[in-house]
Parts: C-alpha cells; structure tokens; sequence
C-alpha cells in the first residue's frame, strides 16, 4: 500500500471563457490567481490557476479555457462536484454572497455536514462544505478571513460500478470512512485537510461527455520527487499504465487512468508557484514554459486575450 500520498493537489477542469472563468475564481469566490501560463500541449490555451496565497497544495483549481468549447454533459467516469472548506457557521454570508452575483445554490448535507451547492459559469458543479479546518485563507479577494474558503475539502467521483476504483483508493492509502445511501467516503488519515474523496456509484447513468464545465483530472500530493517515484513504482507494479514523470514547471507530474475512467495525477509540492515569481506578485504577468518562450509574440498577440483583473 502507498504511504505518501497526502490529498489533493490540484483539481483542473476544462472552461469556454478566460475572462468570465477569472471572474468567477476571483471575484465571486474571493480566491487568488496564483498562476497565468499556457497549456503545455496547446500554448495558444490558457492555463489558469487560483486558490490561497501561494498556491498551497490541496487549495488549487486549475483550468484550460478553449474559447468557445461546447458545454460538456455530466454522468459517470467524471469527477463530479469539488468541495471547498469554509469555516463553522459562514454558509448564510456564503448563500447571500453568491445571490448577489445571481447564482442559485441549494443547500444539502451529507456525511453530517452542511453544504452550499452551486455551479459555475460552465455548470462546473461546486460546494462549501462547513468544516472545523485551520488552513490559512487568502483574503485579497474581498473576502474576510472569518468567512474565506480554507482550500479544498474533498472531490467527488460518480462511477457506474465503484469495486474496482475503491480498492485503488485503498491501495492509494486511502481508508473507507462512511457510506451514505450510493455515497462511499474515502480519506487519508492526517492528510493535508483536501484528503476527502467521495464515490457515487450510479449504474444506470449515461457516461460523461467532457467539454467545458467538466473536470479533465485531479491531482494527487506528494512531498516530492522521490516519494513519487516510489508511488509511480507501486502502481506500475500493480499494472497500472502509469507516464514517466513530467515537468510542469510549478511541480512534476505523472498520470495514469483509473478503473471507472477518471484520470489521476499524482503531482509533487516542490518546486511551487514563487519559482518564476515573487509571492506578492503570483499570477500577474503570463509565465510560459521554456519550450514554448518562442511563441510569446503570437501568443499574446493572436491567441490569448488579454484578462482584465
């Protein structure tokens, strides 16, 4: 069984609009833009990061906004609804806050907890989930530190049959906590506090069709590259098709596809997000890795639309 894995890293997702999908991150839910870089594998693509003051492992939602994408349709072998942690007690700022931007939510519960769900600009699925958690909030988005989101509390997977990925999750070090109805809640002991993954088994839903609004993976934390390179072991050991290790700049990556069809990453916390960029200044200017430095010109001049702040 792995022992390094910490929780969520990073959850990213696939968006129709730069602007309006910066808006939403830093405007409506108060969280700072860390990072403004490109796509790796398509550089005329943003790719968008948001979450805490430097971008803490298991506080970052990630996106690629391909202008114009068409919406895609949720169902099975999807990451389904993200879950951020808000503190006791701050769901009705959190309810009034999000009426004044004109967006619906619903309140539920689950596992004991009180929860805010809503959507985002694409029908990406989202919830605040009331939680006892002492992560440090970035308060530069014209939330207070009293109300601010801590980071990611959880992700949720809708399978048609959850066997197979369960025992992943297990061997991920993941342990079975509760099960509510078709609802079964995996976390990892002292995890990083973005250490809860829940799994819907539904076996006569359609199966996803990913576009804009759907999560493309969610990343997994580990220290660094040697407990990576011991997680990429274990799995390829237990054959698992698992990608040499990448460099993505801010951290290294290796990915591999689940049972149920969502895809994992695995990412390190080293280097982080200051390695091009001064903390006070995180997510200003547009950062583009080596191999694509060429292409700033065009980029910036054809491609990628400028993002009002």
């Amino acid at each position: 069984m792995i022992k390094d894995i910490q929780g969520l890293h990073h959850v990213t997702s696939l968006a129709s609009a730069a602007q309006s999908n910066n808006d939403f991150f830093t405007k409506v839910l108060g969280l700072r833009r860390v990072k403004k870089t490109v796509n790796f594998d398509a550089p005329h693509v943003y790719h968008l990061y948001y979450g805490d003051e430097v971008g803490t492992p298991g506080s970052v939602m990630t996106y690629f906004p391909f202008p114009g994408a068409k919406r895609g349709r949720h169902g099975t072998g999807e990451v389904g609804i993200t879950g951020y942690a808000v503190p006791k007690g701050t769901l009705p700022f959190w309810r009034e806050r999000l009426a004044t931007f004109d967006i619906a939510v619903k309140d539920t519960s689950a596992f004991g907890e009180t929860r805010l769900e809503f959507t985002g600009p694409d029908g990406d699925e989202f919830a605040l989930i009331e939680t006892e958690d002492d992560r440090a909030p970035w308060t530069g988005g014209g939330v207070g530190a009293d109300e601010a989101i801590r980071g990611f509390h959880s992700a949720s997977m809708r399978l048609k049959d959850d066997g197979a990925t369960a025992e992943l999750l297990k061997f991920m070090g993941y342990k079975e906590r509760a099960r509510d109805g078709n609802v079964t809640r995996f976390g990892v002991p002292d995890g990083n506090g973005a250490d809860v993954i829940d799994v819907e088994t539904l076996p006569g839903a359609k199966p996803a069709d990913q576009g804009a609004g759907s999560v493309h993976h969610i990343a997994f934390a580990v220290e660094n590259r040697a407990k990576q390179l011991e997680v990429r072991k274990a799995l390829s050991d237990t054959g698992y098709q698992v990608t040499p290790v990448i460099d993505r700049d801010y951290f290294w990556a290796i990915y591999f596809r689940t049972p149920g069809g969502v895809l994992f990453e695995v990412a390190t916390n080293e280097p982080g997000f200051d390695r091009d960029e001064d903390t006070a200044h995180l997510g200003e200017a547009l950062k583009l890795p080596r191999q694509h430095a060429h292409l700033r010109d065009v980029l910036e001049q054809k491609y990628l639309e400028p993002i009002r702040d």
